[in-house]
């Protein structure tokens, strides 16, 4: 046994309360190192009647490691435990302090969860995992009001530039509403609402004032109601990182300087405020001037923001909060953000955009999840770029579900591309069998995903801000037979509760490979997911327990023989196959 690579530790994603009476235990071995691994459990108070050895798997595997994974459900909720090592013949058994030859004489110099105080439990929203989301960015979904278009608004349709404007509105999400429910989706998320000077409004100049070319409080209010009914609901954009130029107190701090009542408002450096060879005299979001940080950690910004993210929860119904930028704001302000939410709506939905590791805000007091950009990004390289292999894509999602608590990962807001990033038809350079790949791994891995406005009917689009085009509404123009395609995917995710909350295994992931397989169970449900990554036809062949098994989409019936199921790839081909 390579001894240096075993690693636990009581505490984060090693050791966790998944629920109010069940604890998942981990502990990292070196890849093929061990043949068994098993944890001892037990009361610290009543050890001699209720330890335990509970058989580990291994719930993921990477370049380097195996992840090994158990449930327990501590009798009095507390639990002593260490665990049981296993190469062959040679067994180690391993304490808090070291690893010996012999069974421990008793608990004390064990692992210990002392006690799952409820109040304690990190425990996401129960609905976002069961969601399908839609992002919207408002100003190109749909023009339903011309009345309140910006001065010098476009006709629907022109270029997109970063400074232009084609009417978007909130009216036009009113508008178009049966799309959405025809489409299956249950959760919106929007960009920024509130009152601001650019298109994308991440330049907040008032954060309880809708923007006016979007429409009112009234008007969100009524677009809220009317989704509820249809059991959608809504997250909103909150900005909290940094304000724009036009909000009101940094423009006194512009005016009046250190004499300002605002000027510890934010982060400056120097008075007067300026801009240096293209830095500014004062902390702001990319050194971008217009977009000046905000000071938290100040009482009267920390009491402001609160209010604001209380005002549109209590007073419109809104589901929840994106939170722009969060990795840049004080943790401290998250904390205190998360019980004035949580005391209105214990349901909401609070998701964070970090695009890296993020245990530090999924412990269960700041975040419920954040925006899943490593899967984003080995999902790219596979299917998109071809930069990774079968292998390498199964390793990176391994890395990724070993690093958070299974509750994160079940609610993690799963995405390939957005208002940020080019679109995927772009991406995938026009290859439509490409797209429905990278979709079928979306809709069939862990956590909820989310559809970028029109990918749905083969919208295309470079980088910001070509991706940020007029959502296309005459159907002579749109992809229905796409359109039809994402329908079944959202239908299939729907139907199948493994592919929500069941685990995951690969079955075929090998080296070199651009043929994938992965497995989702839950309970007696199981279904396995085959993907084609190549210009040629590939067969797939995974070991099964059951013997038959129907395609989703076509409809087609597999029979395994001798435990092995066969199936036959086109060129960038998938199937989505259930047991029978």
């Amino acid at each position: 046994m390579l001894l240096e690579a075993v690693y636990h530790r009581p505490k984060l994603n090693w050791a966790y309360a998944y629920d109010k009476e069940t604890i998942h235990l981990r502990i990292r071995t070196k890849k093929d190192d061990l043949s068994n691994v098993y944890a001892w459990t037990g009361d610290k108070y009543a050890w001699d009647h209720t330890r335990e050895l509970v058989p580990m798997r291994v719930m993921a595997s990477d370049e380097m490691f195996d992840y090994w994974e158990c449930s327990v459900k501590p009798p009095y909720r507390r639990l002593k435990y260490g665990f049981l090592l296993q190469s062959g013949s040679e067994k180690l058994w391993m304490t808090e302090y070291e690893f010996t030859p012999n069974m421990p004489p008793n608990p004390d110099r064990l692992f210990e969860i002392p006690y799952i105080n409820p109040v304690d439990v990190y425990t996401p929203p129960a609905w976002v995992k069961d969601a399908v989301f839609y992002q919207i960015f408002p100003e190109r979904f749909a023009n339903g009001d011309p009345s309140n278009d910006p001065e010098g608004t476009l006709p629907w349709g022109g270029k997109p530039e970063r400074d232009n404007f084609f009417g978007g509105d909130l009216q036009g999400v009113i508008d178009h509403l049966d799309h959405l429910s025809e489409l299956g989706i249950t959760a919106i998320y929007f960009t920024p609402l509130f009152a601001a000077t650019t298109n994308h409004k991440y330049d907040t100049e008032d954060y309880l004032k809708i923007d006016p070319q979007f429409g009112d409080a009234e008007t969100l209010k009524k677009l809220v109601k009317l989704c509820h009914d249809r059991g959608i609901r809504i997250l909103l954009d909150a900005v909290f990182n940094h304000s724009g130029g036009t909000f009101a107190p940094f423009l006194d701090v512009k005016e009046k300087g250190e004499a300002s009542k605002y000027k510890d408002w934010f982060h400056v450096n120097s008075f007067p405020l300026e801009i240096k060879d293209g830095i500014p005299s004062y902390d702001a979001f990319a050194f971008e001037p217009h977009m000046p940080k905000l000071n938290t950690g100040h009482p009267e910004v920390k009491e402001y923001l609160l209010k604001v993210a209380e005002y549109w929860i209590k007073e419109v119904g809104i589901d929840g909060w994106r939170l722009d930028v969060a990795n840049e704001v004080d943790q401290n302000f998250w904390r205190e953000f998360r019980k004035v939410v949580k005391k209105v709506n214990p349901d909401a939905y609070i998701l964070g955009e970090i695009w890296h590791e993020s245990s530090p805000w999924l412990q269960g007091d700041q975040f419920d999840a954040v925006m899943n950009y490593p899967f984003t990004f080995a999902l790219t390289d596979f299917i998109v770029n071809g930069t990774q292999d079968a292998s390498g894509f199964a390793s990176a999602i391994a890395v990724q579900l070993s690093r958070y608590p299974q509750q994160a990962s079940e609610v993690a807001f799963n995405l390939i591309d957005s208002h940020d990033t080019a679109r995927l038809l772009t991406l995938c350079e026009g290859n439509k069998d490409k797209l429905k790949m990278a979709a079928v791994s979306l809709f069939t891995y862990m956590g909820t995903p989310c559809i970028y406005y029109g990918d749905e009917i083969g919208m295309d689009g470079g980088f910001d801000p070509d991706c940020r085009k007029c959502m296309i509404w005459e159907p002579e123009q749109q992809d229905r037979e796409l359109f039809a395609f994402y329908q079944r995917l959202i239908q299939i995710r729907k139907d199948h509760p493994a592919l929500r909350t069941g685990t995951i295994k690969f079955l075929s992931a090998g080296k070199g490979e651009t043929k994938l397989a992965y497995e989702r169970r839950l309970g007696d449900e199981t279904v396995i997911v085959m993907l084609n990554n190549d210009s040629t036809i590939q067969s797939i062949e995974v070991d099964v327990y059951e013997n038959s098994w129907k395609d989703e989409f076509t409809g087609q019936e597999w029979n395994a023989e001798r435990g092995k199921l066969s199936v036959r790839l086109p060129a960038y081909g998938f199937a989505i196959l259930s047991a029978k």
